[in-house]
């Protein structure tokens, strides 16, 4: 079984990773089992977020590892808020702040459409210079 470290703590990703991956005869091992702290996100793009967590998964662990960025974008709030979606209300994250909170930015607008994106990232190493990119 070939291990990959997955750039996340959260218990519910590891979850489906591991479902989705153990067919393919990979093993997850989520970041922090190797006390690997969560990566510093450049608040650009959710490619280059996703980029930056597989690559500092992979320089902490020495194997290839696997991250995601993914939010909401609202048209009217000219792409808001994006890669903060997880944050958009402050500290501490919270699905339900965040959700009224964009509800709250939308209200009396008449175009209120959004779109979900996701970006995974797969490297081989921390350097690697042909990682496998993935955005929807």
């Amino acid at each position: 079984m070939q291990k990959l470290v997955l750039a996340s703590n959260n218990a519910g990703k590891v979850k489906e990773f591991q479902a989705l991956l153990a067919p393919l005869n990979f093993q997850i091992i989520p970041q922090g089992e190797l006390g690997i702290p969560s990566a510093e996100e450049p608040p650009f793009t959710f490619v280059e977020n996703a980029l930056a967590k597989a690559r500092h998964a992979s320089a902490g662990s020495g194997l290839p590892a696997l991250a995601d960025d993914s939010g909401i974008c609202a048209h009217a709030l000219h792409g808001m808020p994006g890669v903060l979606s997880a944050r958009y209300a402050g500290e501490p994250s919270s699905d339900s702040a965040n959700n009224q909170k964009l509800i709250t930015e939308l209200q009396g607008l008449s175009d209120r459409g959004a779109h979900y994106v996701c970006a995974l990232v797969l490297v081989n190493s921390a350097n690697d210079p042909e990682p496998l990119i993935v955005q929807t």
